[in-house]
């Protein structure tokens, strides 16, 4: 695995995308919906996206909130949006998908994944509702995901500090383990120094605005004003310059 750090920043508007490339993100996680814990975004939105953002773009497929267990109906929706995906050059996706006792739906999951290669493909904080952790970390492996993003079980990654660092610990080489939930400039040091975690997830705090203050993420028309797009620019280039830094003082392996 590369030893460059990645900061993956969530966003579900075009405006948020375009600046959180411009404050040095190195890879967005596309999406609608942030403060249901997000959905799929449209089709017009991943196309706006795509056309105006060069960093890669990792696409959510969740056709709806609440838990990770699907219907078959709701499973072939997944499965024509990862196609959607592909066919607007999104470089990966993001899904999850649980059975009804909590654990890892490995053949669904499994077939998802390959259905989205060469996409890379994130295992999502399904993990985090999921029955045993333990278990889990070897189920999503077995699916072929590239990555789990975690908050190791609670809201915020802050949290479970010590229960990221044993998951960490355990993927080692196998899988890319992505701490998020919550994290931002005040707390990434913290965070990379007890996983030793190498990407990172936040959405810079735009999942807790409140709804009648948001942009139609949906359909790709949210607007930013000019200082608002400058601030979210500024909180991502924080965060990015604290990576770096926190990259360089790391010993080398």
């Amino acid at each position: 695995m590369s030893d460059q750090s990645v900061l993956e920043i969530c966003v579900e508007t075009l405006d948020h995308a375009v600046a959180a490339e411009r404050g040095g993100a190195q890879r967005i996680e596309l999406c609608s919906d942030l403060p249901s814990g997000g959905v799929t975004p449209s089709a017009e939105l991943m196309q706006s996206v795509r056309r105006q953002v060069s960093i890669p773009i990792h696409v959510l497929v969740r056709p709806r909130a609440g838990d990770f267990f699907y219907s078959d109906r709701e499973f072939a929706a997944m499965q024509n949006d990862i196609r959607t995906a592909q066919q607007l050059g999104m470089n990966g996706v993001v899904l999850g998908v649980l059975r009804e006792n909590g654990h890892i739906d490995v053949e669904r999951t499994t077939s998802l994944v390959a259905l989205a290669g060469p996409l890379s493909t994130t295992f999502h904080r399904a993990f985090d509702a999921s029955e045993n952790f333990d278990v889990s970390l070897e189920d999503v492996i077995r699916t072929g995901a590239s990555r789990i993003l975690t908050s190791g079980g609670r809201q915020r990654a802050m949290e479970s500090l010590p229960n990221l660092a044993r998951l960490a610990q355990m993927a080692q080489d196998r899988i890319v383990l992505m701490p998020g939930g919550g994290i931002n400039s005040e707390n990434l040091a913290a965070v990379a120094q007890t996983t030793l975690a190498r990407e990172f997830h936040t959405s810079v705090g735009t999942s807790q605005i409140p709804r009648n203050n948001r942009g139609n993420g949906s359909s790709g028309n949210g607007m930013l004003s000019e200082k608002e797009s400058e601030i979210f620019q500024e909180k991502v280039a924080e965060l990015v310059a604290l990576l770096h830094d926190l990259s360089q003082r790391r010993p080398a392996n």
